[in-house]
């Protein structure tokens, strides 16, 4: 049997404007996640926008994948720190992501990535698009 070459993929091209706003699992935060993994095409990242609203916030929490953020928008609190626009934060794989919160509202874009080391995937079905928020102290904080 003759070894099979990768098939190559071809650019991916999403406007920001044929996305709707959907509700994320974290109170006050919406995304539109441009490209995002599917039964079809499981390698894709979750990659997009999340928007805060004044008061947003999430608990310290673990994941498996990595991923990078890109302030755009807004102050944020995360953890010890406080970043504002042109700030990059990089999570490897796994981290804890730390407790954010924001008093003025922002805007970040975000890309979650399949973890090099552990293999973990992005999550977009039931924590980006999800119907209605369920109380924080149901959510499941390690994944």
């Amino acid at each position: 049997m003759p070894d099979q070459e990768p098939q190559d993929h071809g650019p991916v091209y999403v406007h920001e404007d044929e996305m709707d706003w959907e509700t994320l699992r974290f109170p006050g935060q919406h995304s539109k996640m441009v490209l995002h993994p599917t039964p079809d095409d499981p390698t894709h990242p979750n990659a997009g926008f999340v928007r805060y609203e004044p008061g947003a916030h999430h608990p310290r929490h673990r994941h498996q994948f990595a991923q990078v953020w890109y302030v755009l928008e807004g102050e944020f609190r995360i953890g010890p720190r406080t970043v504002g626009p042109g700030t990059v934060v990089f999570h490897a794989d796994p981290h804890f992501e730390e407790d954010l919160s924001t008093e003025t509202g922002g805007l970040m874009f975000f890309v979650q990535y399949q973890g090099p080391t552990t293999g973990g995937r992005p999550i977009y079905d039931g924590r980006f698009n999800v119907a209605e928020r369920k109380p924080l102290s149901e959510e499941r904080l390690d994944i």
